[in-house]
């Protein structure tokens, strides 16, 4: 019955895995979780296109009955759309797949955390650096796309000439902090949880550890929201007109 908590005190606040087990240690096991993740959201992806695939008007607007699985997806799907909608406005269609993506990669792998054995890769900058550069390096090739590379390039120099040598240099460190604060964001918030998860399965592993995968489940939720919150931003003020 105590399993799942005496597994995370035998580990306490270190990076004891099952895939310690297997002698992979945590700078490699993070690329397993992750792709562990990977399977699993196509799973589920899998699962709601079948339960799509081939039904009527009627049977894909009627929700079925309970909490299943479609019903759950889509609860979330709607609730991303209104908020990237409130943000990019008519273009939402165009970035909501990545924007959508990104969240459900960082969620899913953030609460692999709270799962007895297994560690979140979302707790590896390793795993936190590329989905943040590849938000980066998206928005831009969308600025570009949406204004040309002149006139987003002027979006660098400010609205005053003589100031333009030293907006340059400020905005550019401006947005490669973008990426850095992403990623260690999310690391540092993903590694304190399960530090923390992990001590006081340690010190106290029956009943106490329920409290704090509650909170690991909040947490993991609200940096997966945030991650992806800031990427809509960016991509907003990079195709914007108003400036």
């Amino acid at each position: 019955m105590f399993l799942p908590f005496s597994m995370f005190a035998a580990g306490g606040a270190d990076h004891w895995s099952f895939f310690s087990l297997l002698g992979l240690d945590h700078h490699y096991s993070h690329v397993v979780m992750a792709a562990i993740a990977t399977i699993a959201i196509a799973y589920l992806s899998l699962r709601v296109h079948r339960a799509y695939d081939g039904a009527s008007e009627d049977e894909v607007l009627v929700p079925e009955r309970g909490l299943s699985l479609r019903n759950v997806i889509e609860l979330v799907v709607q609730g991303l759309y209104g908020l990237f909608y409130g943000i990019l406005g008519e273009k939402t269609d165009r970035y909501f797949y990545l924007l959508a993506s990104v969240f459900l990669f960082i969620f899913v792998n953030n609460l692999m955390g709270i799962v007895p054995g297994f560690l979140p890769a979302t707790d590896n900058i390793n795993t936190n650096i590329p989905i943040a550069v590849i938000v980066f390096v998206f928005y831009n090739l969308e600025g570009i796309r949406e204004h040309g590379w002149k006139n987003y390039a002027k979006h660098f120099m400010g609205p005053v000439a003589w100031l333009a040598p030293l907006m340059v240099i400020i905005e550019v460190i401006g947005h490669i902090v973008r990426p850095v604060s992403l990623s260690l964001r999310l690391f540092g918030n993903m590694t304190g949880d399960h530090i923390v998860l992990g001590l006081f399965s340690q010190f106290a592993p029956v009943f106490v550890p329920i409290i704090f995968m509650g909170l690991g489940l909040f947490v993991s939720f609200v940096q997966a929201f945030v991650f992806t919150l800031l990427s809509s931003i960016y991509i907003s003020l990079a195709v914007s007109h108003d400036h």
